[in-house]
């Protein structure tokens, strides 16, 4: 595919000169939905499907700009002086032109063009980061073409990160960027969002394997209700913390909150809040079980967020809830729940290796009888995070 995706660039921007390739992957989270901007546990993984990246510098300040995900858009144009938030709509260049514009910012500034050609293999609009793939993936080109060797990795995504806040105007907390930048094959990152503190937990499933089911509904971060949750989880913090000086909703126990819920005046931003503490305290544990190989209760765990995302957070919706709860009636299914930010997306689903076709079956059929329309599946494997495709 390598081969095939350079000699379209050249076709598309003529041959010759320094063509570099990159791929930063898509990821999902097992579990821990919701916690990152609150200062909580996440536990995602990156996945073997994700964005390629054909690059090459230019002699001058013009950008070039094409997806073969979106060939009807043909070849997009800009320059190094067009890197400014707000101007770009919601056209899919604003996610490479964000991080260009973040390395100015951060004082390495971007100071030669580019032609640049992308195409991924995510699922658009999946709920499988392929925003944040685009995004890690410019980084990562951009500190490798600008001899930019002192960034790390961890850099590259929390570059990524301020991007989608502050060029894209999306609150997402640092989760995705950060497993696709840092993601290792078959293992998954036990991370404090608090303090960027993490570890490598290896993901053993024995003779099952990660099944990921895309409802096809289209949902954008940003004309979401996403900024509202956050926003509500604000508001809880600052009204606990007239009683408690605490950092953040990841930093309360269970017990903690319970005691201290009243505090928060409106009864939707404690729905809110409660989510976010006992998400939190579910992460911890799943780790925990995941460690001693205890798959059951890990499948157990999964069913209890997506209950807590459903009830609490009201991020699911007909089609995530269709998904799961017809998941949750197959034989060989270990576990099964909404993944990512919600109101459309994807389920991530535990399934018996022997149990998949007719798990694909069965849900899928559900699914198209309920909402009118089919999901797509695709059973995956954990994979490395961004780096330079040869």
């Amino acid at each position: 595919m390598r081969e095939q995706l350079i000699r379209e660039f050249e076709t598309l921007f003529g041959a010759g000169g320094d063509i570099r390739t990159y791929f930063a992957p898509g990821r999902v989270n097992l579990i821990g939905e919701h916690t990152d901007y609150n200062g909580g546990h996440v536990f995602p993984c990156a996945l073997t499907i994700g964005t390629y990246l054909i690059a090459r510098k230019r002699n001058d300040n013009r950008l070039f700009f094409y997806s073969k995900n979106f060939e009807r858009q043909g070849v997009a144009e800009s320059d190094l002086n067009c890197l400014k938030p707000g101007i770009d709509g919601s056209k899919w260049i604003s996610y490479p032109k964000a991080v260009m514009w973040t390395m100015g910012e951060k004082g390495f500034p971007v100071r030669e063009g580019f032609d640049l050609f992308y195409y991924g293999n995510i699922p658009n609009s999946s709920g499988l980061s392929s925003s944040s793939s685009i995004g890690v993936v410019t980084g990562y080109m951009l500190r490798d073409m600008m001899n930019l060797d002192g960034l790390t990795m961890t850099d590259i995504a929390l570059y990524a990160q301020y991007a989608e806040n502050h060029y894209n105007g999306v609150n997402c907390g640092i989760m995705d960027q950060f497993v696709i930048a840092m993601g290792k094959k078959e293992k998954a990152i036990y991370l404090d969002t608090a303090t960027l503190e993490y570890e490598y937990v290896p993901v053993e499933l024995g003779d099952a394997r990660i099944v990921i089911a895309c409802s096809n509904k289209k949902r954008g971060l940003g004309d979401s209700k996403y900024n509202e949750r956050r926003s509500q989880c604000e508001q809880a913090l600052a009204d606990i913390r007239t009683v408690k000086d605490v950092a953040s909703l990841g930093a309360l126990s269970i017990e903690e909150f319970e005691s201290i819920k009243d505090a928060i005046k409106d009864p939707v931003c404690a729905r809110r809040a409660k989510h976010a503490v006992y998400e939190n305290q579910r992460t911890m544990e799943a780790v925990k079980v995941l460690e001693k190989n205890d798959l059951a209760r890990f499948g157990q765990l999964m069913r209890e967020s997506h209950l807590s995302l459903r009830d609490d957070y009201e991020v699911t919706g007909l089609e995530l809830d269709t998904l799961v709860e017809e998941a949750w009636n197959c034989d060989g299914v270990i576990g099964a729940r909404m993944t990512g930010a919600g109101f459309g997306g994807c389920t991530v689903n535990l399934v018996k290796t022997d149990a998949i076709d007719q798990f694909i079956e069965k849900v899928g059929a559900r699914y198209f009888d309920t909402v009118g329309y089919k999901a797509d599946f695709y059973a995956v494997d954990i994979g490395d995070g961004a780096g330079e495709w040869k």
